[in-house]
């Protein structure tokens, strides 16, 4: 079975929309793109994209998936650091959720189909690396709201935005997660790492009579 990993930029107050440049998303007018940018730390490496050496595939909205493709082919013969990160997106299989296209340009890429979370539930039953999502917030929520992730894999920027697309909307599925990894850089930047744990309890911190 395949794992999906919800991977994400966002502020303290949730908000993950437009974290790399100020015309990556302006939907509902958002004024604050590239917020990520005044927090770039080498610590950071490989950020959301890193998965320990292993390989993965990716999944994708539509909006991320355009944002990606024409950026990442690119960089295949660029720096060192950005043409590792070039060389494994541009090698995984890119699964796309769409209402509106359903053929895409960019090689190893595929149509998720009407229904991209029923999608994803067989691929996941299936062989092979695991599932990481980028950016992509509308589809992201979507799969919180579905129990099909099993890891949150997040970078949290010392930065209130006040406003825009947030990761955990009304319709999450209530879970529990365990703290997996956690690691500060010199910026401020917190890493952390959630592998899902199951359904949330409850309990009292009342005395007993």
């Amino acid at each position: 079975m395949r794992r999906l990993i919800a991977a994400a930029f966002v502020s303290l107050d949730g908000v993950m929309q437009a974290p790399g440049g100020p015309d990556e998303d302006r939907t509902g007018d958002f004024r604050y793109g590239g917020w990520i940018t005044p927090f770039s730390d080498p610590e950071l490496g490989r950020g959301t994209a890193e998965n320990g050496g292993r390989p993965f595939d990716l999944v994708l909205g539509r909006r991320t998936y355009d944002i990606f493709a024409g950026y990442w082919p690119q960089f295949d013969r660029g720096p060192n650091a950005v043409r590792d990160i070039a060389q494994e997106f541009n090698h995984a299989t890119k699964y796309v959720a769409s209402r509106t296209q359903t053929t895409f340009a960019w090689r190893n890429s595929q149509w998720l189909g009407e229904d991209p979370v029923a999608a994803l539930r067989a691929i996941r039953q299936g062989e092979g690396p695991d599932l990481l999502t980028q950016g992509s917030s509308d589809l992201l929520r979507t799969l919180l709201a579905s129990d099909v992730v099993d890891e949150l894999r997040l970078l949290v920027y010392p930065v209130l935005l006040g406003r825009g697309k947030r990761l955990f909307g009304d319709t999450v599925l209530p879970s529990a997660f365990t703290l997996t990894r956690s690691v500060t850089t010199a910026s401020g930047v917190v890493l952390v790492r959630y592998e899902r744990a199951g359904e949330v309890r409850g309990g009292s911190f009342g005395f007993e009579e």
